[in-house]
């Protein structure tokens, strides 16, 4: 028999059970009393703890404990819920290194991402994606770190994932857990908790060698602290990383602009509060400094752009929280509250090209096309030929906004789950441009968007009769929304332009599934959810409009066959076909600024699957795919002017490849005392557009991205080796490089050149 069956055999009859720590070493411990299948980790008998809602790395070996959908906030068994979720180890994210949302993205074909930059990356799920750009619309994916939401209207913060339990990824519109911005899906991280039972140390240092391109390095610190002989513990991490640039640019003489630096911590003090209550209190702070720009000129030699300014940008997030917890045994209340400071600056080049000296029909990005006028703009004080004057762009973001969350749940049981709870959000963000043109300086319209939201939800889950589950809920919402124009000249005021715009909106958001299990290790289900997005303002030009709430409305079906991490085979497949009205996207105005509108309605279809398979208990072999098809066919009359082509022409929704596939290897085995364990991955992103209509039919992606990472080593430490980009390939992940400048359609953003690092790790 196996290892595992034979430790378990000579368990049985005693109140022990093992704990599989890595791939060749078990711990044995005393069993604690009998928990509900919810829990992933019973709490210890000595500090308890609430209801563990983030499992641990390490697997229980006993058959009957499940993988368990905590984003579910039931507490759902994985067998047991309807839809599409990817569970990925917390330990198999940071084997290799830590790459932050790049660790997510190489381990799943069904998400996506702009690629502008660390901290400044919209993210798709299964076809919903508005544009290239971050704007006044919110994120069509949720992000969580917990229970609290990370951005609202924000992009991705790129929040590096050490110390990290498990992300949960659940497909489709979450709209009635969820709520707004969760259109496509949702990425619920979950960070280990303090842990009150020992005191534990472990650093992390790495120092990384790019091709054609500068060092890196990289080095965390993660500490688990006991407090007193109550259950308290305080958990702390920090980090530094630096990416080292690989884009020349010979204009200016320089390479390797490119260069990031991230530095950034994370902390946890949990409080027992006694009679089962527990506080955490919590704080993140990050900050990302890019040095540069990190596309290149199509046309021009490998990793080489000719730009006459340094692209810099930077990305600051900040976030305090207070998580009340209680567990009366069948019921379960947390109460999730958090203030969010998140703020972005961004230089974009906007000059013309050496070879040019007038104002064309240039490109742009996202949904419609123009060149900025700054010609015009500069036009009484112009002295010099504006093709000799590096001209810039300076954009900043600032979104200020503050969640609560409480609810009350039964953890799936019996039969029975449910969950019934309350959210506030108010949110505040802060758009600013300033154009620069040598010495001169013009400050151009900019836009603040309050919105704050009120909402109610209810959920439950039950076992209708033997093999035959039913889900259902309803959400429902309602936002003030708010806004007002920065920078708008009192004659544009005067000219019965709005500057400023309020109303009310209120949205129910119900949803419904049925999940049978005909046979034994099969599963059928199908599944109808909503997700929206509330309105505001934004800026067109020199004038300020009103852009309205959107909607999606999805119906999924699907097939498991399996169970996923225990069995010699499981596979799955799902189909899902989404309609999308009043799109909301970010694009390109006829000045050639960033704005926002409702561009239309759209249809999204997704095909999905993935299997594994384990011929032995070293090894596993896995693969997964998706292929969308989506279209926006029927343009609002606002946006239709703005395109010379037939709606026939305008193609599928821009920024999702129309089909992905992933494959990968893992090996475990022992060399000599220590474990040994090497990790093999291949990712295909097939072409994608950066926009849609005639100029911004811009292709991309059409890609392979490899890797392969090995460690040797024990719970104690352990040494690294990981190599990407194993044939130093160039692709194209974003065809967008500067917005402002005319020929657009000249730039592609390359993989990161081949690059080898090696690291150690220890622990105490």
């Amino acid at each position: 028999m196996s290892v595992e069956k034979a430790i378990q055999r000579l368990l049985d009859g005693s109140d022990a059970r093992a704990v599989r720590v890595s791939a060749t070493s078990w711990r044995i411990e005393r069993r604690p009393a009998p928990a509900r299948v919810a829990r992933a980790v019973p709490p210890p008998q000595r500090a308890p703890q609430p209801r563990a809602r983030e499992p641990s790395n390490a697997t229980v070996a006993a058959a009957h404990d499940e993988i368990v959908v905590t984003a579910s906030k039931t507490d759902l068994p994985y067998s047991h819920f309807a839809g599409v979720v990817t569970k990925l180890d917390g330990g198999d994210l940071a084997f290799g290194g830590e790459r932050g949302m790049d660790s997510i993205l190489s381990r799943t074909a069904t998400v996506s991402s702009t690629h502008l930059g660390s901290g400044r990356n919209k993210l798709f799920i299964r076809g919903i994606a508005d544009s290239s750009f971050t704007g006044p619309t919110q994120s069509t994916v949720g992000q969580y770190l917990g229970d609290i939401r990370l951005s609202y209207n924000a992009p991705d913060p790129d929040l590096r994932l050490y110390d990290i339990d498990n992300v949960e990824i659940l497909e489709g519109p979450q709209g009635t857990l969820y709520g707004a911005g969760s259109l496509g899906g949702i990425i619920r991280v979950v960070p280990k908790a303090p842990d009150p039972r020992e005191m534990t140390v472990q650093a992390i240092a790495g120092l990384s060698i790019t091709q054609h391109g500068d060092p890196g390095g990289d080095i965390a610190t993660i500490a688990n602290l006991p407090v007193g002989d109550d259950g308290h513990a305080l958990r702390l991490v920090g980090y530094m990383l630096t990416d080292g640039g690989y884009i020349d640019n010979p204009l200016r003489g320089q390479n390797d602009v490119n260069r990031v630096h991230v530095r950034g911590g994370r902390g946890t003090f949990r409080f027992e509060a006694g009679d089962d209550w527990t506080v955490d209190f919590g704080g993140i702070y990050q900050a990302i400094t890019s040095d540069d720009a990190q596309y290149a000129d199509k046309d021009g030699p490998p990793l080489t752009r000719a730009s006459m300014i340094e692209q810099n940008a930077t990305a600051r997030y900040g976030m305090g929280s207070i998580v009340v917890m209680k567990d009366w045994g069948d019921l379960y209340f947390q109460s999730s509250n958090a203030f969010i400071d998140h703020r972005l600056f961004e230089r974009f080049d906007a000059s013309l090209p050496a070879t040019q000296s007038g104002n064309g029909g240039g490109g742009g990005a996202g949904f419609a096309t123009g060149a900025v006028d700054v010609e015009r703009l500069f036009a009484p004080i112009e002295v010099v030929p504006m093709s000799d004057v590096p001209r810039v762009l300076d954009q900043h973001n600032a979104t200020r906004m503050f969640v609560s969350e409480n609810r009350l749940s039964r953890p799936y049981h019996d039969g029975l789950g449910w969950v019934v709870g309350a959210s506030f959000i108010d949110n505040r963000a802060r758009q600013d441009r300033e154009y620069a043109y040598g010495s001169l300086r013009a400050i151009l319209p900019g836009v603040t968007n309050r919105v704050t939201e009120f909402t109610g939800y209810a959920e439950a889950t039950v076992e209708v009769m033997p093999d035959l589950i039913a889900a259902g809920g309803l959400r429902l919402s309602h936002a003030r929304l708010g806004g007002e124009a920065e920078g708008v000249s009192f004659a544009l005021a005067q000219a019965n332009r709005a500057t400023t715009a309020s109303r009310n909106e209120t949205d129910l958001l119900p949803s419904f599934s049925l999940l049978a299990t005909p046979l034994h290790n099969v599963r059928l289900y199908a599944r109808y959810q909503e997700g929206f997005r509330p309105g505001g303002l934004a800026v067109d030009g020199n004038f300020v409009r009103r852009f309205l709430n959107d909607q999606v409305r999805t119906w999924e079906g699907g097939l498991r066959f399996g169970d996923k991490g225990q069995s010699l085979l499981d596979a799955s497949i799902s189909i899902s076909h989404s309609r999308w009205r009043n799109i909301q996207a970010d694009f390109i105005d006829s000045t050639g600024f960033p704005t926002t509108a409702n561009i239309g309605d759209g249809r999204i279809t997704s095909l999905s699957g993935a299997i594994a398979i384990r011929p032995t208990d070293a090894l596993t072999f896995e693969l997964g795919a998706v292929y969308n098809h989506s279209r926006v066919d029927d343009l609002s009359p606002q946006i239709l002017p703005v395109y010379d082509a037939a709606p026939a022409r305008l193609g599928r929704i821009p920024n999702v490849a129309s089909h992905a596939v992933r494959g990968s290897v893992n090996y475990a085995t022992v060399i000599g005392d220590e474990d040994f364990r090497v990790n093999g991955w291949a990712n295909y992103v097939g072409p994608s557009r950066l926009g849609i209509g005639p100029v911004l039919g811009e292709s991309q992606g059409d890609y392979v991205d490899t890797g392969l990472a090995m460690r040797v080593g024990n719970e104690r430490r352990g040494l690294s080796l990981t190599l990407t980009n194993l044939f130093d390939s160039r692709g194209n992940r974003f065809s967008l490089g500067t917005p402002f400048v005319e020929g657009n359609e000249g730039f592609l953003t390359p993989l990161r050149p081949r690059t080898l690092r090696i690291a150690v790790d220890v622990a105490y």
